[in-house]
């Protein structure tokens, strides 16, 4: 069977923005060898509960919102755009329950910042003038390049003919179409990429020696998720273009589909069909 990886729906403000994007995340996931499966933002929380436990990855798309500030500690700056409490509430659903089972998780845009805030880290509302236009959008296809750091897990997805290494770190063409970025890394969690021009943070991934991470799962009997990274930029819009973008959907699904054999491997195979 095909791995199933939980994509929530982007936003509950904006369904042509939802019409437009969550499919391209849905065809990438495919083009992979997993099922992308829907998830509502404004179910009944029992079935967004059933849903995450019929997969074996998580997703986390852009949107249009901004994370609310009030949950790294900020007020509200002017350029803030409004939150969307239903998808906060469906993607910090989804983030606990890949914590608590070891499924992967990949984060896009708006995703890697709601990682990061669920983590405890902190977001810059609004870039200010820099040096990169972070806002260029989805008609650009290469905004800037991402500074990636060598012996990263992002860096091993990547190959010298698109990301080759330049005074020690890997330079990566990317798109960009946001506002805001990473400030402060949540827990756990280590910077692994930046826009060279002007020090934005384009990527975050697992730090697995963080001694948080090791007390943690040693503690309550977890075990240490595969695969999880947040990156800025939009690989879906890029997957035809780009091996990384590629690589990116085929490590998830990779790590899915690893996953997928232990959740069946718990069912009894001599079990009926549908039991009475």
């Amino acid at each position: 069977m095909k791995p199933r990886i939980a994509i929530p729906v982007p936003t509950t403000k904006d369904p042509a923005y939802n019409q437009r994007s969550w499919p391209s995340y849905a065809a990438a996931v495919g083009q992979a060898g997993a099922e992308p499966v829907e998830i509502p933002l404004q179910a009944p929380m029992e079935e967004l509960r059933r849903l995450a436990a019929g997969c074996d990855g998580v997703l986390l798309p852009g949107s249009p919102a901004d994370v609310d500030p009030a949950r790294y500690g900020a007020e509200r700056e002017p350029a803030c755009a409004a939150a969307d409490p239903a998808r906060e509430a469906v993607d910090y659903l989804l983030l606990d329950h890949a914590e608590r089972q070891g499924k992967p998780v990949l984060a896009i845009c708006y995703g890697i910042q709601s990682l990061n805030v669920w983590s405890g880290g902190t977001l810059v509302q609004d870039l200010l003038p820099l040096p990169v236009n972070h806002a260029a959008g989805g008609k650009v296809a290469v905004a800037h390049t991402a500074q990636v750091a060598a012996g990263s897990l992002l860096a091993s997805l990547l190959s010298p003919e698109e990301a080759p290494l330049t005074d020690g770190y890997l330079r990566l063409p990317v798109n960009s179409s946001h506002h805001q970025a990473v400030a402060a890394p949540g827990n756990r969690l280590r910077i692994v990429a930046r826009s060279p021009e002007d020090g934005v943070i384009e990527a975050l991934e697992l730090d697995s020696d963080h001694p948080a991470f090791h007390v943690e799962h040693s503690a309550e009997g977890r075990q240490p998720q595969r695969f999880l990274l947040g990156v800025q930029w939009h690989p879906e819009r890029s997957y035809s273009i780009s091996a990384a973008s590629r690589a990116l959907f085929q490590r998830l699904a990779d790590e899915a589909g690893s996953c997928a054999q232990s959740r069946h491997a718990t069912v009894d195979p001599t079990a009926p069909a549908n039991p009475r």
